[in-house]
């Protein structure tokens, strides 16, 4: 133990000296965080560095529960931090592995330093416990970092569906809403009950639904557009679709879908065409 003590204050007096090295021989081409020509920028990523060097060497110190109870600050700040996270993983995880390879040289200068105190067998065990180290930070920062990336793309895709029902305005009684993509049974009730209060807030009369954005049509997507359609008759707003292309009309055929009573148009263009009347009041 007190041999592995003083190598921990001998890396420890060398922390920043790794750092400084570190950031000089890193690849600034890499992108992402580190291609960064931003002063304050690259004074966080050095003391991002130097924070890891503090935590890792305390391994040759510390109990391995305790090295890993204190290193998981580290790890989160690291895997929630947006520059790292704008970073492609594969990059990250080769600056994992460069400083690795530094400290088992760095070790084994040590080593060759205290030849009659260090045995090979003790100098094997530092190098595999580093090893060992390092794949543990890696697997526990890939984790974190995947599930911090997949909550914010659930954000991001809770944000653009919410605001993927967007009325657009033709004139003071009439609008139309331009449906893109694929209809899922979650999106197509924030559809319905975006769609209502817009239309509601703007005394709408009439309303044209244009499906020409929608790739699939199905028995599913055509009752979801019926609601929305049955939807806006209560509220006294009369719909009409347009964009049904031959694809989609001969899927809704074939499955027996039919746009009774409804205004049909093949474009939203022969829509406007045929309410320009109304458009230009």
């Amino acid at each position: 133990m007190l041999k592995n003590q003083e190598l921990y204050e001998y890396l420890r007096r060398r922390t920043w000296e790794m750092t400084e090295y570190w950031y000089e021989t890193l690849d600034k081409n890499k992108g992402g965080v580190y291609s960064t020509n931003n002063p304050d920028e690259i004074e966080n990523l050095k003391r991002q560095n130097h924070d890891f060097h503090v935590r890792f060497c305390s391994m040759f110190s510390k109990e391995q529960d305790d090295f890993f109870k204190d290193f998981q600050e580290w790890i989160e700040e690291i895997a929630t931090d947006d520059a790292h996270l704008a970073t492609p993983i594969v990059v990250v995880i080769e600056e994992f592995f460069r400083t690795q390879q530094q400290y088992l040289e760095i070790i084994a200068e040590y080593a060759s330093r205290h030849k009659e105190q260090v045995s090979f067998d003790e100098l094997n065990q530092w190098n595999l416990g580093v090893v060992r180290a390092i794949g543990k930070v890696i697997l526990e920062f890939t984790s974190q970092n995947a599930k911090v990336a997949q909550e914010r793309l659930q954000a991001q895709q809770q944000m653009i569906v919410e605001m993927s029902a967007p009325v657009i305005l033709l004139t003071k009684s009439s609008g139309f809403l331009p449906l893109v993509g694929e209809i899922t049974t979650h999106r197509a009730q924030i559809i319905f009950e975006k769609t209502l209060k817009q239309c509601s807030k703007h005394n709408l009369e009439r309303l044209v639904i244009d499906l020409s954005g929608v790739p699939i049509i199905d028995t599913m997507v055509a009752q979801q557009v019926f609601q929305l359609i049955s939807g806006l008759n209560i509220i006294g707003v009369k719909a009409a679709l347009s964009g049904i292309s031959p694809v989609i009309a001969q899927t809704a055929v074939h499955l027996g879908i039919k746009f009774t009573d409804i205004e049909v148009y093949n474009s939203l263009a022969q829509a406007l065409k045929v309410n320009q009347n109304e458009l230009v009041k």
